[in-house]
């Protein structure tokens, strides 16, 4: 991974760098699965926070949960979740645009003042395309995506994940960048290409030795 690999993956389509990570712990809830999936989310969340020295909690003092995972079928059903409106901001154009693009997956961030991450929403419609991904690998992948504000293209060539040993895990330079981002010696949020350079510094310490 080169200063222009980091830099790409937190550029945003208007041309913007943007980072930030969570500045709070992650107190998440997941609806529409069965107690087996449950566990599989958590568990996949668990470990990155692990990795990233980050914590969780049970709740979020101000909001109660600030991380919400929603399996459904179709992007209408979520026109009736109670007060999601409120919560996600402009719901329903959202949804019309995600219905005529066709996607099964999008994800929706709110800020503190400082720009760190106060919340995530995460949306999946459960197509066959998804359905066809094992649990396991759909969890990680979409937790790696709320770790930090990475830019629309980040993983749209390469996935974040990869196999080891027969099983779906992170890859190495992916790992050692979020553990980079939360170092306590950066800033909670990086708002220009200078603050990737600094990422890059910080990846070689982090990777594993060979």
């Amino acid at each position: 991974m080169t200063p222009s690999d980091v830099e790409a993956l937190f550029t945003r389509a208007d041309g913007t760098y943007h980072c930030a990570r969570w500045g709070r712990p992650i107190a998440p809830i997941v609806f529409g699965v069965q107690d087996e999936t449950l566990a599989v989310v958590k568990g996949a969340l668990e470990a990155v926070c692990a990795l990233a020295g980050h914590q969780m909690a049970e709740t979020d003092p101000e909001q109660g949960t600030n991380l919400m995972v929603f399996f459904f079928r179709a992007w209408d059903e979520l026109l009736a979740v109670p007060d999601l409106g409120q919560l996600v901001e402009g719901l329903p154009e959202m949804l019309a645009r995600l219905k005529a693009e066709a996607a099964n997956q999008y994800r929706v961030f709110r800020f503190d003042a400082d720009g760190s991450i106060r919340a995530a929403f995460v949306f999946l419609r459960m197509d066959r395309a998804l359905a066809a991904v094992p649990a396991e690998e759909l969890a990680l992948g979409q937790v790696v995506r709320i770790m930090l504000s990475w830019g629309e293209a980040a993983f749209a060539v390469r996935s974040p994940l990869a196999v080891a040993a027969g099983r779906v895990v992170l890859r190495p330079d992916i790992a050692a960048l979020i553990c980079a981002a939360y170092d306590p010696v950066m800033p909670a949020v990086g708002a220009d290409a200078s603050h990737a350079l600094r990422l890059y510094a910080r990846i070689a310490s982090n990777l594993p030795k060979t």
